[in-house]
């Protein structure tokens, strides 16, 4: 098996070095978008007692009905878009975008950033981690 390994990056150097390229990109760009605007279950928890911030869970309805965050609103990503301006009264606050494993909340947050909210950020690894912490949920 090792020995087909070496015979093919052998036959096929630019082939396996535009992987490797690709991987190192992806790499890359992956871990500064995950730093970039995110934040821990601790350090949004900090955020929400001391400066007030909002909580904007962007799961669709049933699934914030099992569990989410106290005070969280529900806006599903796929009507961001439309129901931003409810958002407008809290533009000055920090504004903590969740959704059920942290993937989909940075192009939410990306939406916020480009539409004046400065303190928009996301929540790491979403409710999954935000449970998985064992930190406390609601159910409504």
């Amino acid at each position: 098996m090792i020995d087909q390994v070496f015979e093919f990056v052998q036959n096929h150097p630019l082939l396996v070095g535009a992987f490797l390229l690709v991987l190192i990109a992806w790499i890359i760009y992956e871990t500064r978008s995950a730093s970039t605007n995110a934040l821990t279950a601790t350090q949004a928890t900090q955020l929400i007692n001391r400066e007030d911030a909002v909580v904007l869970d962007i799961r669709e309805s049933k699934d914030f009905k099992t569990g989410h965050i106290a005070g969280a609103r529900n806006i599903p990503q796929s009507n961001l878009d439309s129901r931003m301006n409810e958002l407008d009264k809290v533009k000055a606050q920090p504004i903590i975008v969740v959704c059920k494993h942290g993937q989909s909340s940075g192009a939410a947050q990306a939406k916020l950033a480009k539409a004046g909210f400065e303190r928009a950020y996301k929540l790491r690894g979403g409710m999954a981690q935000w449970q998985g912490d064992g930190l406390p949920v609601v159910k409504k």
